[in-house]
């Protein structure tokens, strides 16, 4: 299970709060000498709630493959992380090594007379906090912990040995490898714990110190130096694509198989917070097809929402295969596959007609990430956002435009009526299409969703609705899923 923590802070004088950090925890359910227990579904009661749900699903997707990415990182090192560099005055990282014991009393166990997770934490914190000082020579600052796993318990009478080193130092922080080692009497080692934590020096005026470099270890040493710098690259990607603004992020990412699973984990949440908003208007319907309207944050966004006699799955299947909507998109000229990411996620570059007589058309580079329900009450997912890529710039021939967040949410209503709605945050490429719609001017929004209705209802009985690639489950994936489950 996923548990959401939020810990926040509060000026009783002043009343004023703030936020001093955020984590996920997963936690596993096990009985005495009986493994895992099957824990009872969570039924999430609001929309908000729902949506943490299915975040929570895409969480665990990010887990189940992160140590892939770090995997293919690693064997394209020197392309994408390059060499380990010698730097003049650096410090050998052998000085930062740190090692201490502590036994575990009844104070630092649960009822179970296991340890308490925080408990370790503090003390990996402890020995972390000394190596990170034995480099920069000054008080260092936590600011992030890297997936902090629990590989086993500790219990009451239990020595931990707690190790840490600096594995590798950048300009302005360092990341702190430790690891937690368990034993009682005679027994050998148990390897319960291991973590990554990033550290920073701050000056007076609270700014980041300058560190110093590092000099790794041969063989391992230079192994965690280039570890180090994948993960670094990770949790970059991550604070680029995800924790940021949409305002202060352009609205195309690089995309590289490094960044995929951020890239995807956006697409797929900017797509579920469009559909939690409740604040839509409508602007116009015409034979129960409606658009509506949403300004929020200095942008417009739009819903074209309609039902249809086609099976959910099907039509699901039909609408995540961007090659066939030029069957009734008339702003799809193009589409073809640039690569299949993964089973849910694919690269297109699409081609759409000049909205001006003689002028250039527009040309999109779109990741397209679906999902299926986590559960009953979930929707089929097909999220839309633009990315750039290196091997497809943009050409004279056409106008580079761009997504931000687009795609279909697809509700099964019955075993024969499904919902659609398509959801579009308007940028400037994509506003001149559908600008006369909103002013009510035309109606060719409902042309092209009566199409798209009945192009669903031609191929309901389609078995080509997914090129075979996507219909084979990424073998990895599906043993990571086994493993966990």
């Amino acid at each position: 299970m996923e548990v959401g923590i939020l810990v926040t802070c509060e000026d009783l004088y002043t009343d004023r709060q703030w936020k001093v950090c955020h984590a996920c925890a997963t936690f596993v359910a096990r009985r005495t000498e009986a493994g895992k227990v099957q824990l009872k579904q969570v039924i999430p009661l609001t929309q908000m709630e729902q949506m943490e749900y299915s975040l929570a699903a895409e969480r665990r997707r990010m887990r189940l493959i992160h140590a892939e990415i770090i995997t293919d990182l690693l064997s394209s090192s020197t392309a994408q992380l390059g060499e380990c560099q010698e730097y003049q005055d650096a410090v050998p990282a052998e000085r930062t090594r740190v090692e201490s014991v502590e036994l575990v009393l009844p104070p630092h166990a649960n009822h179970q007379v296991s340890t308490f997770g925080g408990q370790i934490m503090a003390w990996m914190e402890n020995v972390a906090t000394i190596a990170a000082s034995r480099l920069c020579n000054a008080h260092p600052t936590l600011r992030t912990i890297d997936m902090f796993h629990f590989r086993g318990p500790s219990h009451i009478g239990d020595r931990l040995v707690l190790k840490a080193i600096v594995n590798n130092s950048f300009k302005h922080s360092m990341e702190v490898g430790v690891c937690a080692e368990a034993y009682q009497g005679g027994e050998p080692l148990r390897h319960i714990n291991s973590a990554f934590m990033t550290f920073e020096v701050l000056d007076s005026d609270r700014k980041t110190c300058t560190l110093p470099r590092i000099r790794p270890e041969p063989v391992d040493g230079k192994r965690r130096y280039k570890e180090a710098i994948a993960r670094k690259k990770i949790r970059l990607d991550r604070k680029y694509i995800i924790s940021c603004k949409q305002t202060e992020v352009p609205l195309s990412v690089p995309w590289d198989p490094s960044n995929q699973m951020y890239l995807s984990y956006n697409n797929v949440s900017a797509l579920k917070l469009m559909d939690t908003r409740n604040n839509w208007v409508l602007t116009s319907e015409k034979n129960k097809v409606r658009l509506y309207t949403l300004e929020e944050n200095q942008m417009l966004c739009f819903k074209v929402e309609m039902h249809v006699s086609v099976p959910a799955e099907q039509t699901f299947n039909l609408l995540s295969d961007l090659r066939r909507r030029k069957e009734w998109d008339q702003h799809y000229e193009e589409c073809e596959v640039i690569t299949q990411a993964d089973e849910d996620d694919t690269l297109y570059r699409v081609a759409a007609p000049s909205f001006s007589k003689g002028g250039k058309g527009q040309d999109f580079i779109l990741l397209a990430s679906r999902r299926k329900p986590c559960d009953s009450s979930d929707p089929y997912l097909i999220a839309l956002r633009s990315v750039t890529l290196p091997t497809h710039p943009p050409t004279k021939d056409y106008t580079r435009g761009e997504v931000l967040c687009a795609g279909f949410t697809i509700w099964e209503e019955s075993s024969i009526v499904t919902k659609i709605a398509y959801y579009n945050q308007a940028t400037p490429g994509v506003l001149p299409y559908i600008s006369t719609d909103i002013a009510g001017l035309s109606s060719s929004f409902y042309s092209a969703f009566s199409a798209c209705s009945h192009f669903l209802e031609a191929n309901k009985d389609s078995l080509a609705a997914l090129p075979p690639s996507a219909l084979q489950l990424n073998s990895a994936t599906m043993h990571c899923l086994q493993k966990e489950q």
